[in-house]
C-alpha cells in the first residue's frame, strides 16, 4: 500500500529509497552526526556507522542496542550529561513544573547525572505522571541498580529516536 510505513520506517514508495537506504548511503560524517542526535555518545555514532550498510531496520537497531550496552561508563555519563528531562504538556500546571524539578534536583544530587526516562508510545496526558512516578520511585535505588536502570532508558531513547530519524524523509544530511 504506497505510503504505509515499510520495514524501513519510511513509507512505501515504489522505487523511492526508504529511510534506511539514505543512512546506508550517506557520508561516514552525516551518519555520524545523525546518530549523535540520538544519543550523544561520539563512541556509539562511530560504532553504528561503521557498520553500515544495514538490510533492514531491526538490524541497525540491534546494532544500536548492542553499541549502547557495550559502552564505557564514562562515555554513557556523557551522554547521559547531555539528556534533558521530557518536555511536560503546554497545559501542565505551575506545579506540576515545581514538582518535577524538585524531584530532579534531588535525583541528580543522589546520582550525579539528569533523569532520563523514555516515555515513547506514551499519550501526551500521561507523560507527566509517568515522568514523576519514575524519578520518584527510582530516587529509591542504589547507585549501581540506578547506573543499570539508566543505561536502559538511555538506550531506550536512542532506539527510538533512531527509529524516528528514519521514518522521516530518511536523509542525515538534512538534520
Amino acid at each position: 500500500m504506497p505510503g504505509a510505513p515499510g520495514a524501513s520506517g519510511a513509507p512505501d514508495t515504489p522505487g523511492a529509497p526508504s529511510g534506511l537506504d539514505h543512512f546506508n548511503a550517506a557520508t561516514t560524517e552525516d551518519a555520524e552526526r545523525a546518530l549523535l542526535a540520538c544519543l550523544h555518545s561520539p563512541r556509539w555514532a562511530v560504532r553504528v556507522a561503521a557498520h553500515r550498510p544495514y538490510p533492514d531496520l531491526e538490524a541497525l537497531l540491534a546494532a544500536a542496542d548492542e553499541a549502547a550496552y557495550d559502552l564505557p561508563r564514562a562515555d554513557r555519563a556523557d551522554a547521559l550529561a547531555s539528556e534533558a528531562l521530557p518536555g511536560l504538556p503546554a497545559d501542565a500546571y505551575s506545579a506540576a513544573h515545581t514538582a518535577l524539578n524538585a524531584a530532579n534536583v534531588a535525583y541528580e544530587s543522589r546520582f550525579g547525572h539528569p533523569f532520563v526516562i523514555c516515555v515513547d508510545g506514551l499519550k501526551p496526558d500521561e507523560v507527566l505522571d509517568h515522568v514523576l512516578e519514575g524519578i520518584r520511585s527510582r530516587l529509591a535505588n542504589d547507585p549501581e541498580e540506578e547506573r543499570l536502570v539508566a543505561a536502559e532508558e538511555l538506550r531506550r531513547l536512542a532506539r527510538g529516536r533512531l527509529a524516528t530519524l528514519l521514518a522521516k524523509d530518511g536523509s542525515p544530511a538534512a538534520r
